[in-house]
């Protein structure tokens, strides 16, 4: 009598039974990859709908002949670099570059400077020191078209409280031109838009100073380190990434400034205080062509985008340092 004997393969049932067990880690990793995209999906879409759909349009007009009647019909005539060349052959381009400059790096330095002695001070303890705090950042909290109103009326020429001070203590005998002025009203934008900025750069700085360990300081005083030697060679060395990360982001952010200018100024006396920002506004709003507006909307946009970068380099830089 023969035994017929039924060989398994060696790991068969096993490998069967193992299938399941190694299918359900991924799925289980595919559903969370699917949940995590879920819960993004919202945020890319808005950011694709109100910034890169905005963008792109934005590029493809500065290549395009636009007028009121094209912009609504959208069937606006390629016209190449036309727009680029109109633009960059305009005198009143290089003007507004400059005063951008200019408006940025004066607004940058006394919003700084004034911000930081205001950090270093608050870093002392003293009575209703919070609610001084609190007082200062009114300016940051105030819109900036209402900031722009009330300061154009206190520096009216002939009925403004600054003239009416400076008169009182006898420092000019007429009232100072501040808005009217094409020698001065840039530097009375660049004062304002200082006070507007001056909480931002306190509150980030203030919050960097508390980081540095008191032990730092204690050591230095030991070592006989005076107030200016323990500023310049401890704390402007430990706050330099905060600094870094204000001086940035102060950039971006002054660099398109609009409608300060607009409420305080609007762009003259005799275009004195011209930037990119209200030359893209006059070219879209005011002479309706949307060509040329885009392109200095896009020169804006550039700038910007090269400062993100290197906020965000920047800011991994130190993530990876405190790790």
């Amino acid at each position: 009598m023969t035994t017929t004997t039924e060989t398994t393969p060696a790991g068969g049932p096993a490998a069967t039974d193992a299938s399941p067990v190694r299918t359900a880690p991924r799925s289980a990793a595919r559903r969370r990859r699917l949940y995590q995209w879920l819960f993004v999906a919202p945020a890319v879409l808005y950011l694709l709908a109100f910034f890169g759909f905005p963008l792109v349009r934005n590029i493809l007009m500065s290549f395009q002949e636009f007028t009121p009647t094209t912009y609504f019909t959208g069937e606006a005539p390629f016209n190449g670099l036309d727009n680029w060349r109109a633009v960059f052959s305009n005198e009143l381009f290089g003007d507004a570059l400059w005063q951008t400059v200019l408006f940025t790096i004066g607004s940058l330095a006394g919003q700084f400077t004034i911000g930081l002695a205001l950090a270093v001070f608050f870093t002392r303890r003293f009575p209703l020191s919070g609610v001084v705090r609190a007082v200062l950042l009114l300016p940051w909290l105030v819109p900036m078209v209402v900031s722009a109103v009330v300061w154009r009326r206190i520096m009216d020429e002939d009925h403004g409280v600054l003239n009416s001070f400076l008169k009182t203590l006898g420092l000019t005998g007429d009232g100072v031109p501040w808005l009217s002025s094409p020698s001065v009203a840039l530097l009375s934008a660049v004062l304002v838009n200082i006070w507007i900025g001056i909480p931002f750069n306190m509150v980030i700085l203030y919050g960097g100073l508390q980081e540095i360990p008191r032990e730092v300081y204690e050591a230095a005083a030991l070592d006989g380190a005076g107030p200016w030697r323990t500023f310049r060679s401890i704390t402007l060395p430990m706050l330099r990434p905060v600094v870094t990360v204000v001086l940035v982001l102060g950039f971006m952010s002054t660099i398109k400034v609009l409608d300060l200018i607009l409420a305080l100024t609007g762009g003259g006396p005799a275009d004195s205080t011209q930037t990119l920002g209200t030359m893209t506004y006059q070219l879209s709003f005011m002479q309706l062509d949307f060509g040329q507006g885009a392109v200095v909307g896009n020169v804006l946009i550039l700038v910007s985008a090269v400062f993100a970068v290197l906020y965000l380099r920047v800011n991994r830089a130190q993530s990876g340092q405190g790790k």
